[in-house]
């Protein structure tokens, strides 16, 4: 298993912070690679919310289907995926005064098969998710009024029913090919 943690500190309430941290549909806005990221229910996370993120990392794309695990409104929730790559994490909003928090970003992922003897893989990851800590920053203290970022090209495929292919086997036993 890899563990990767970012934390940054906002120059923002914890309230504004936890509006963009807590809202699924917006991990497109500051995470790299986020295609389209589609909670069931929309809005803020609450236990049971589910996603569907379709996400273009080292050449492919490939659909990850999650659930929130719990919530602690306002501050902290966990989350899991329930198929495509096999992780778990957290997100924390901690106030800091009145006009600032912090946020911090747990992920652990457990790679399949001979992935997880790729040379620098948790290196990469952990770059990933430092520079999309810095996003989400800035992205919460431009405010709704900051510049609107440009998302990454290609395709929407969250009605497309596209896979990536080698990730899952498709026999309906739920297994990946690498168990």
């Amino acid at each position: 298993m890899i563990v990767l943690e970012a934390a940054v500190e906002v120059d923002a309430p914890a309230a504004e912070a936890w509006a963009v941290v807590a809202d699924y549909a917006r991990d497109v806005q500051w995470r790299k690679g986020v295609r389209s990221m589609v909670p069931t229910p929309s809005g803020p996370v609450r236990r049971g919310t589910t996603t569907v993120e379709w996400l273009r990392a080292a050449g492919r794309t490939m659909r990850n289907d999650g659930e929130v695990t719990s919530v602690d409104d306002g501050r902290r929730f966990s989350w899991r995926t329930t198929s495509g790559v096999d992780a778990e994490g957290s997100r924390e909003v901690t106030a800091i005064g009145d006009d600032g928090c912090r946020i911090r970003l747990e992920t652990r992922v457990r790679p399949p098969g001979l992935l997880r003897f790729v040379p620098g893989l948790r290196r990469s990851l952990q770059r990933t998710l430092t520079a999309d800590a810095a996003r989400l920053r800035t992205l919460i203290e431009l405010g709704p009024d900051g510049p609107d970022e440009e998302r990454p090209s290609g395709p929407d495929l969250t009605e497309s029913g596209f896979t990536s292919g080698g990730d899952r086997r498709d026999d309906g036993d739920g297994r990946s090919w690498f168990d």
